[in-house]
């Protein structure tokens, strides 16, 4: 049975910290466009109070998320229970992006250890919280992170990084602008 809350409690913070994966849901405005959701790791969330939540972002394919909060906002967290007890956690809210070089940078930065593949800090204001029961999640066992990502990385270099993201992440996939320019 799902329960809400209007904030993220005790409880929700200790079941956040013990989860290694999260998901990250977002969409356009657009009928025609298309939902993203984006599985998460590396130790990269982060509850700044029990209101505001942060998490590090990584350079990657594309970066829906940042357009889609750029052009409304929406986004909603999904954390599941892999090992212990089921549950699931839902966290909604409206989020932006803050890029290196804001006015928030350097103080959202601190929470986090910085790879070379960092590429924005998604914040988000949490307006609803739900649990529910999560009976069908199955069980997994984490074996640990994968490093692709910064081997990946320090191979394309900062100058290629920059490159890469000009290329591939200023424009989403339903050709709304990102945060990045």
């Amino acid at each position: 049975m799902a329960k809400f809350y209007d904030s993220i409690l005790d409880q929700h913070r200790e079941f956040i910290v013990k989860q290694k994966m999260f998901f990250v849901a977002s969409a356009p405005l657009s009928s025609g466009g298309h939902v993203n959701l984006s599985p998460k790791g590396s130790d990269s969330f982060r509850v700044l109070s029990d209101q505001q939540v942060a998490y590090l972002d990584l350079v990657g394919s594309g970066n829906e998320t940042s357009a889609h909060l750029l052009e409304n906002g929406r986004v909603t967290f999904m954390f599941c229970a892999f090992e212990g007890p089921p549950n699931i956690l839902r966290l909604y809210g409206h989020g932006h992006t803050v890029l290196p070089g804001h006015h928030d940078w350097d103080d959202l930065a601190q929470h986090f250890q910085l790879p070379l593949s960092t590429r924005q800090i998604i914040v988000a204001e949490i307006d609803k919280v739900q649990t529910s029961c999560g009976y069908s999640v199955p069980l997994y066992e984490h074996l640990g992170e994968r490093d692709h990502a910064e081997k990946w990385a320090l191979n394309k270099g900062v100058e290629g990084l920059e490159t890469y993201k000009t290329e591939k992440n200023r424009i989403s996939m339903d050709g709304l602008p990102t945060a990045l320019f």
